[in-house]
């Protein structure tokens, strides 16, 4: 394995590892999709997914500290003694997780936060609360995931977890199909096919995990410590959580433009199709993190070309008349409505255009175990889009969703820009002395 790394690397195998990884996310889109077309087939339908949606979303912000620890894995854990250091680390962060949500679960902090945070009414909260509860221990097993899938993508066996995907969905099928055929649909249930599809995944990592471990148990690589995981692994989960933050941010400024309805609901679909096709190249760092060192050049021309598919996907939507189609087949949208949006999908566009460069770049800062650096570029973007959007709604109201896309894409831009000087700063300090290494370092490739 780490032979292909340095000297037999070729695109075959780039693609062999890249496009598993990338199915993987594009198909986990699709458990919201089964959870919420089981929930919408319950009685008081919309009760029970406005119920559920906001207690996936108070799940989305806890989850952040988790989602970094598959990242910290496959940085940094080679061996079973790393693998030990990253179990403890897991087990402390879930901790302090668990802790929080049962105090959401079991005190009025958690009425509280329902109602002034997600503007639940008092009649939602119980049902959010019991909902909630179920999709906590999702978290845990998400832990588990996590630290075991990173390792695997060190090992470069990124087709096992595709196949975990794939059987968490269809286990979520087969649970949601006994719902509904037993006339049981409530907001606990979609938690419920969460956790399910959760366990199945987690049970494949485990078991092609441990056996990849066992495989490396005469690996005598020193452990990482504690505290240089720590410094890795800490700047991520700011990063996730700024990230978290955007969306609602932008939704807020939306409320403040001519047409509010037609804002919000072109720009929630416009998103949502813009994240459709980039969660396909969501994980283009990894290619960095496990080749760059050994293929630079190899990996830069590969990433060239697989950079320039999400603009062209979202161009053909735009441009052609397979986007109407799309919106009214597909999406389900109403005429206008589909009008409006693929306008405003058009502003998503220079973002598909930097998006695979901005997480490149980053996977490059990961690889230096600069992830304060990434945190800096994800500020950056955020303070970006926040200027964009009080200026546009103060002087382009009647732009309606195309502010909230032109924001982004903004936004998107400073934070490459951010990136790109960290990363080439980086670059000269950590760069090899020539008479050592006839290789570049990025910053000669600028």
């Amino acid at each position: 394995m780490s032979t292909l790394k340095k000297n037999k690397l070729t695109y075959q195998h780039l693609s062999a590892f890249f496009i598993p990884l990338a199915l993987s996310s594009s198909l986990t889109s699709l458990t919201h999709i089964i959870i919420n077309g089981t929930l919408s087939r319950g009685e008081n339908a919309t009760f029970i997914i406005a119920c559920y949606a906001v207690a996936f979303s108070l799940f989305g912000i806890i989850e952040r500290p988790i989602i970094s620890l598959r990242q910290t894995s496959s940085a940094l854990v080679k061996n079973p003694s790393s693998f030990k250091t990253i179990t403890i680390l897991f087990l402390q962060v879930t901790g302090i997780i668990v802790f929080i949500s049962l105090l959401i679960s079991y005190t009025k902090l958690g009425d509280w936060l329902f109602v002034t945070f997600f503007n639940a009414s008092e009649d939602m909260v119980y049902t959010i609360s019991q909902t909630f509860k179920v999709i906590t221990l999702v978290v845990i097993f998400s832990g588990v995931r996590g630290i075991y899938q990173g390792f695997m993508i060190n090992q470069l066996e990124t087709k096992w977890i595709t196949i975990g995907v794939v059987l968490r969905l269809i286990a979520m099928l087969v649970v949601a199909y006994l719902f509904i055929a037993t006339d049981r649909v409530t907001s606990m249930v979609g938690a419920l096919i969460f956790l399910v599809g959760m366990l199945v995944e987690m049970g494949i990592s485990v078991w092609r995990g441990q056996r990849l471990l066992r495989q490396q148990k005469d690996n005598r690589e020193p452990a990482v410590e504690k505290k240089e995981m720590l410094g890795f692994y800490t700047p991520l989960v700011f990063f996730f959580v700024i990230q978290t933050l955007l969306i609602p941010v932008v939704y807020a400024f939306l409320a403040k433009t001519n047409d509010i309805e037609v804002g919000i609901a072109a720009f929630a679909l416009a998103y949502s199709i813009c994240q459709l096709v980039l969660s396909f190249f969501m994980f283009t760092h990894q290619i960095v993190l496990q080749f760059y060192d050994e293929n630079k050049e190899k990996v830069l021309r590969f990433m060239i070309i697989i950079s320039l598919i999400p603009t062209l996907l979202l161009g053909i939507l735009c441009l052609t008349k397979v986007g109407p189609w799309f919106m009214k087949v597909i999406m389900g949208a109403d005429p206008s409505l589909s009008n409006v949006t693929i306008l405003v999908l058009t502003y998503f566009l220079f973002r598909a255009l930097l998006f695979p460069w901005v997480d490149f770049l980053n996977g490059y800062l990961m690889l230096k175990k600069r992830t304060k650096k990434m945190l800096v570029g994800q500020i950056a973007n955020l303070v970006t889009v926040v200027i964009c959007l009080i200026f546009f709604v103060a002087f382009f109201p009647h732009w309606n969703g195309i502010i909230g896309a032109a924001s982004i894409s903004v936004g998107e831009l400073t934070g490459l820009l951010v990136v790109l000087f960290n990363v080439i700063k980086v670059s000269k300090e950590t760069a090899p002395l020539k008479s050592q290494e006839n290789t570049k370092e990025f910053s000669e490739y600028i």
